[in-house]
């Protein structure tokens, strides 16, 4: 039975979704088109332009979670919103319960997840008649997702990164961690514990090699309990490896409540890929849903935050400036000591030495940690 600080909590997001205005579905709904080319993944189709679409606009992809749909999440997330206010194409993909019966598009599943193959290559299909049906910019195409949507964004990233310039995962998981319903379930609990490289090397393969690496947003919430918060560490590992950057961040930085870390371009400065971690928020997509400058309506794994996940991944994409921000200015956390190879060799975030050297890593410097690690795995105490 709930207690009576959850009661609460419960009672006060229902009043707060009773005041959050009106769906943006309601004031422009989207358009489902039938036909869009080949659907091996027998997804739907939805999509909306605002109004005077100029042409040469960028292009957003959205994916829904598990039980929500394309049209509600589109919605509720703010991204109507923020198109009628910025000039953006949103496309969203539904999954059906033919597919699954929950609704979750199958990240998990090989058929689904290879270029060329199933959802993955539905979702691309729509994508590409959206670009052509409203003249979009072919080079300012992204893709974010919730959940199992975010895990099919780290799909979409992965196999077809000539089409999607960024993207942005909202608690979801690394690309090709699963290969069935079993694995799923087993590291939406607990992170994989692959190695950077073996988590990179999975992206390396899923398309042609030498094309372009998408930029990446990670937003967790460190509450989740339907997606352990150390995914989000796996996902940054392995589009970090994957850019050819250092596992540890150039950067993190906080505000009450929240932090930011940023791997940055060693050639051009440039943030390849920020990951926000929100102390506190369970499983589900931040908002920030009221005030003046407030999207989206809070809903069942829609959370009200304080802070639109939605807004900001829209800014590091740079489809909208980014405001002025308390990021610029708080100052930064002191920067680790740099890991020993031995930890990235032998790292395991889940054992007893794994513990060790994580609390050792950011005060010591590597050479000892090679010192340690070996001793930790001479006991047995890491692989």
């Amino acid at each position: 039975m709930p207690g009576l600080g959850e009661t609460t909590a419960m009672l006060a997001r229902l009043r707060r979704s009773a005041k959050a205005p009106a769906s943006d579905v309601a004031a422009g709904r989207m358009v489902e088109t039938a036909a869009f080319g080949a659907n091996p993944g027998r997804l739907r189709m939805y999509s909306y332009a605002p109004e005077g679409l100029a042409g040469g606009a960028p292009l957003v992809v959205v994916l829904h979670g598990c039980t929500q749909g394309a049209e509600a999440y589109a919605a509720d997330a703010g991204w109507l919103t923020l198109a009628q206010r910025h000039g953006f194409v949103v496309v969203a993909a539904e999954q059906t319960a033919a597919n699954n019966p929950n609704r979750c598009f199958n990240w998990f599943s090989p058929g689904d997840t290879r270029r060329g193959e199933g959802e993955a290559a539905s979702i691309a299909a729509m994508t590409a008649h959206a670009i052509g049906e409203h003249g979009a910019d072919p080079e300012r195409v992204f893709v974010t997702g919730l959940s199992a949507g975010g895990a099919m964004t780290c799909v979409m990233l992965a196999a077809y990164p000539d089409v999607f310039a960024g993207g942005a995962i909202i608690a979801g998981l690394p690309y090709g961690v699963a290969g069935n319903v079993q694995d799923a379930l087993r590291v939406m609990n607990r992170a994989d514990g692959r190695s950077a490289p073996e988590l990179g090397g999975l992206v390396r393969g899923a398309a042609p090699i030498g094309g372009r690496i998408p930029r990446v947003a990670i937003w967790h919430g460190g509450a989740d309990t339907v997606v352990s918060a150390s995914n989000a560490d796996d996902i940054a590992s392995q589009w970090a490896w994957t850019h050819g950057l250092a596992v540890e961040p150039d950067e993190v930085r906080s505000q009450p409540g929240r932090t930011r870390s940023t791997w940055r371009s060693p050639s051009t400065g440039e943030v390849l890929i920020e990951a926000h971690r929100l102390a506190g928020l369970g499983h589900g997509t931040p908002l920030a849903s009221t005030g003046a400058e407030g999207v989206g309506a809070v809903a069942p794994y829609m959370l009200e935050a304080g802070v639109s996940s939605s807004s900001e991944i829209l800014a590091f994409w740079g489809v909208k400036p980014r405001p002025a921000s308390a990021w610029l200015t708080a100052p930064s956390a002191p920067a680790p000591a740099p890991a020993s190879e031995a930890w990235h060799e032998l790292k395991a975030p889940h054992g007893l030495g794994a513990q060790v050297m994580a609390s050792l890593a950011p005060h010591v410097p590597g050479s000892v940690q090679d010192v340690i690690a070996k001793a930790l795995k001479s006991a047995g105490l890491m692989r």
